[in-house]
């Protein structure tokens, strides 16, 4: 059987019926191919089960799994209010499962996937998404001490004034889980990504930070620190829309002789700064700023890469998942980053994506960030292109 993707979207105040839709759209698309694997996109706004219940309801037992994203992305750019299901068909096996428990322990979250993919003989990889507000993302990488299998995925966006995303496998649906695809078979998974900051201005001295909250810079509140760069009052920080616009600027932390990039979910009313990663105290950052042209730039190198890391094997679809910074970024040019991506795959290549808080992918030649001797590699700011393909050792 040859590879067949088809993307639909759907767009009701209704989840259950923009689920139907998409759904509908998509197997129309797809023909008489049997769909192996179902990879859905919905906005927070939805409730996740009555989409989820939409499309089940036409897929059956078709592996599915999905995550909450501000908006969708497609062929055609930005989808606000929109769910975008794609369908992949093509002589392999997916399973989806259900990690309810990640936000308690990511690390024994790690262990089941490694146990699970062992059973599953999942020798293409494991596909994921893990909510991007609850859960360690840097534990879960360090507790993948193996390249077998190879793991890519993101962390889960949403309501970033509420803290809560959600993420889907099958019929079930969630806050602070993971939902992961096991794929075995004539699939390929090429993996890229890239970023659009540089580090601009003085060094940073990280001098305070607990847990997932960085509290100050050079000895000075977070918010301080940013309201002396950029000239807003620090107030100011703590409230729409700089609370959220702060993930524009994130930090470059040394480690070794690299620049690890950590950017902030939001501020905080006491002017720390919510991440999702822990820092450490004492470390040196940088500010980074990012810039249309780069990331467009960046935008064409990773789905270059992700080509790249095909070989052989052309690229059959592809999926985007960009930081919730770029959209951000290129607001003023919507979708700017899917027309990149397009231009290295072709006009041919379908695409579906979201935005992320967050992209995790296997330790690989890329230098982006340090790996602490992990099979993985947890980002911020990245654009990351999966593209798949039929595998060409088949």
């Amino acid at each position: 059987m040859s590879f067949a993707v088809a993307v639909g979207t759907g767009q009701d105040i209704d989840g259950r019926e923009a689920g139907l839709q998409a759904a509908h759209q998509a197997l129309d698309g797809l023909g008489v191919a049997t769909p192996r694997l179902a990879i859905l996109i919905v906005p927070h706004e939805y409730q996740p089960r009555d989409v989820a219940s939409g499309v089940v309801g036409l897929l059956g037992d078709t592996p599915m799994i999905g995550f909450s994203s501000p908006v969708a992305l497609t062929d055609a750019g930005q989808h606000a209010n929109t769910v975008v299901l794609s369908l992949l068909a093509g002589d392999f096996e997916a399973q989806a499962h259900w990690f309810s428990g990640y936000a308690q322990s990511s690390r024994e979250t790690a262990r089941q996937i490694l146990q699970l993919s062992a059973e599953n003989k999942a020798e293409r990889g494991v596909l994921f998404f893990a909510d991007g507000f609850n859960g360690d993302a840097e534990q879960l990488c360090d507790s993948i001490q193996t390249d077998k299998p190879r793991l890519v995925g993101a962390l889960s966006s949403g309501d970033l004034q509420t803290g809560t995303t959600f993420q889907m496998a099958g019929n079930q649906a969630g806050t602070g889980s993971l939902a992961a695809a096991f794929l075995r078979g004539n699939v390929h998974l090429g993996v890229g990504f890239a970023h659009g900051w540089d580090p601009v201005g003085s060094q940073l001295r990280i001098s305070r930070s607990r847990g997932f909250w960085l509290r100050t810079l050079n000895g000075r509140p977070a918010s301080e620190t940013y309201a002396e760069l950029f000239g807003h009052p620090a107030r100011d920080w703590a409230f729409p829309p700089l609370s959220y616009l702060a993930r524009l600027y994130p930090l470059g932390v040394a480690q070794g002789e690299e620049l690890v990039v950590r950017a902030p979910i939001r501020v905080e009313a006491d002017g720390s700064f919510r991440m999702n990663a822990p820092l450490r105290d004492g470390a040196d950052a940088y500010l980074l700023v990012g810039s249309r042209a780069a990331c467009l730039r960046a935008a064409a190198q990773a789905a270059q890469n992700a080509v790249l890391a095909l070989g052989s094997t052309k690229p059959s679809f592809a999926l985007i998942l960009a930081d919730t910074a770029w959209q951000l970024l290129l607001q003023s040019n919507p979708g700017a980053e899917v027309a990149a991506v397009k231009g290295i795959l072709g006009p041919t290549v379908p695409v579906a994506g979201g935005y992320t808080l967050g992209q995790i992918v296997p330790a690989g030649d890329q230098r982006d960030s340090a790996t602490s001797g992990s099979s993985l590699r947890f980002l911020n700011q990245h654009l990351l292109v999966i593209a798949f393909g039929e595998a060409a050792d088949s």
